[in-house]
C-alpha cells in the first residue's frame, strides 16, 4: 500500500482513476524535495493539484508530504501538510493514520464543506488503490 501511494504513484493512479489523466513530476525526482502535479480530466471539477515530498521514510511506511497548490484553494489556503504512516493490522491487512493541517491565507475562514470536500478525494484515492491491490495482490511482488 505504501509503495503503490508514495513511490508508484506516478504510474499507477492514472491507470486506475479515470479522473486522473496524468501524475507529473515538476521538479526533483521523487525524492524528498520533489514536487509532482496530478492533473485531472477535462470537465472534473478539480483541474490539478501540487504535491511537495517533505519525508518518505519506506521502512517505517511514513510519508509527510504538503499540498502547495491546488486550483480549489482559492483565497483561503496556503498549503495543507500531510502525515501519513501505515501500521500493520491484526489482520495481516494494514491501518492508515492520517493527519493534515490545514494552514489557511491570513486569517481566512474555513468552513467545514470546503474541508471535506479535499479530504474526499484522498479518501477516494486510498480506497481505488486498496481495491487495486486486493484485485492484483502480485502486482509489487
Amino acid at each position: 500500500m505504501f509503495h503503490a501511494l508514495f513511490e508508484d504513484d506516478h504510474n499507477l493512479i492514472p491507470k486506475i482513476m479515470p479522473n486522473v489523466k496524468s501524475v507529473d513530476f515538476i521538479s526533483g525526482d521523487g525524492s524528498p524535495g520533489s514536487v509532482n502535479q496530478v492533473n485531472f480530466v477535462d470537465g472534473h471539477p478539480v483541474k490539478f493539484v501540487k504535491h511537495r515530498l517533505d519525508k518518505r521514510d519506506a521502512a517505517n511506511c511514513e510519508c509527510h508530504y504538503t499540498v502547495i497548490e491546488y486550483d480549489t484553494f482559492g483565497d483561503k489556503v496556503e498549503c495543507v501538510a500531510n502525515e501519513v504512516k501505515f501500521e500493520d493490522a491484526p489482520d495481516g491487512g494494514c491501518i492508515c493514520k492520517i493527519k493534515s493541517c490545514v494552514h489557511p491565507k491570513g486569517d481566512a475562514d474555513l468552513d467545514e464543506e470546503h474541508l471535506k470536500a479535499g479530504h474526499g478525494g484522498y479518501m477516494a484515492k486510498y480506497k481505488a488503490v486498496t481495491d487495486y491491490l486486493v484485485a492484483n495482490p502480485d502486482v509489487y511482488a
